[in-house]
């Protein structure tokens, strides 16, 4: 992912701030230190979802993984390779990053040592004849693509009267374009598919009524994650149209923040880190909505542990980073 941010610690101590708001504490309780942790770590968690139902492993099914490199992406693509998938990673990192780990061919490597097969492609979301070349090349290697997971994200947390036009450009070229133009070049090859998918890293589409969460994350980025969300939308009611092949569409968001480069770098350090989930909790719930039936499952917005607690998974303590700490004490992710 593209990463960047003037103020990473601040924004932890606002996100504790708004946590504040949200559940009625007092005023002389909204400073970071004595915050309660996690206020919405397990809101509305249910039981057993029927949509959520496997159909089936992804044994020799192919998944394309946009910014799959490192982080969520690669977790998922590895939870996938476990099936005995084929795993394309799709990003731009071929070069070791200073700051972030991993390039596509380390990515690929993972994926072939956890039982997988893999493809790596080097692939510019802000340039079409890349993607159109990197879907080619995923559909010439593997014979067709049944999944798509649109992970590629950029990030700036800065308020609209103070960040750069650039920076504008870079997350809106990615997180909206981006988004569009993978799905696009992916749909008709989806669409041969026995069970399709799209998952894509998108917040809950109702952010759009809640003005605090622009004013915390800023403007800029919270709209150009609200273009990925806005195309699960409209791609589910397309595909649901659709005479060819029913290709399910749905989003997918952490209840709490994840142990991934971003809260390493941007949200808040080390601190943050421990108070996360791995990746392995979005990487088992994606694996779940891509191992249900795509005719009933498509239009949804998951959450990772609700999606978990629907397939009858109730102990999510081994996702914590430290395991010292509770589920209450965790940090909630932007947007929910």
């Amino acid at each position: 992912s593209n990463i960047s941010s003037p103020y990473p610690t601040v924004l932890y101590k606002m996100m504790r701030f708004v946590i504040s708001k949200q559940s009625g504490i007092g005023v002389q309780s909204r400073l970071f230190s004595s915050l309660p942790q996690g206020f919405y770590v397990q809101r509305s968690l249910h039981g057993p979802n029927r949509k959520l139902k496997s159909v089936g492993n992804l044994k020799g099914k192919t998944v394309f993984i946009s910014g799959g490199s490192r982080g969520i992406g690669l977790a998922i693509g590895i939870r996938a390779a476990r099936d005995g998938a084929n795993v394309v990673i799709a990003a731009k990192t071929v070069e070791p990053h200073p700051k972030l780990e991993g390039t596509i061919f380390s990515a690929a490597k993972e994926c072939e040592e956890a039982g997988g097969s893999a493809l790596a492609v080097k692939c510019n979301l802000q340039d079409e004849e890349n993607v159109k070349d990197a879907i080619e090349q995923a559909v010439n290697r593997f014979g067709g693509i049944d999944i798509l997971v649109n992970c590629a994200s950029a990030i700036h947390l800065e308020p609209s009267e103070t960040i750069s036009m650039r920076r504008y450009d870079l997350m809106h070229s990615i997180n909206g374009r981006g988004t569009f133009m993978v799905s696009k070049y992916a749909i008709p090859h989806l669409k041969k598919s026995s069970n399709g998918h799209i998952l894509t890293l998108a917040p809950p589409i109702d952010t759009v009524h809640q003005p605090h969460w622009f004013k915390l994350a800023g403007t800029a980025y919270t709209t150009a994650k609200l273009l990925m969300s806005m195309q699960v939308v409209g791609l589910f009611g397309e595909m649901q149209q659709s005479k060819e092949g029913k290709v399910a569409v749905n989003a997918l968001w952490p209840r709490t923040t994840i142990a991934t480069a971003a809260v390493q770098n941007i949200l808040g350090g080390e601190e943050m880190m421990k108070r996360s989930r791995s990746v392995d909790i979005m990487a088992d719930a994606a694996h779940s909505i891509l191992c249900s039936d795509s005719t009933k499952n498509t239009g949804n917005f998951w959450i990772d542990d609700e999606v978990l607690v629907g397939t009858g998974v109730f102990d999510l303590s081994k996702y914590r980073v430290d395991p010292n700490l509770q589920d209450h004490e965790l940090v909630p992710d932007l947007f929910v």
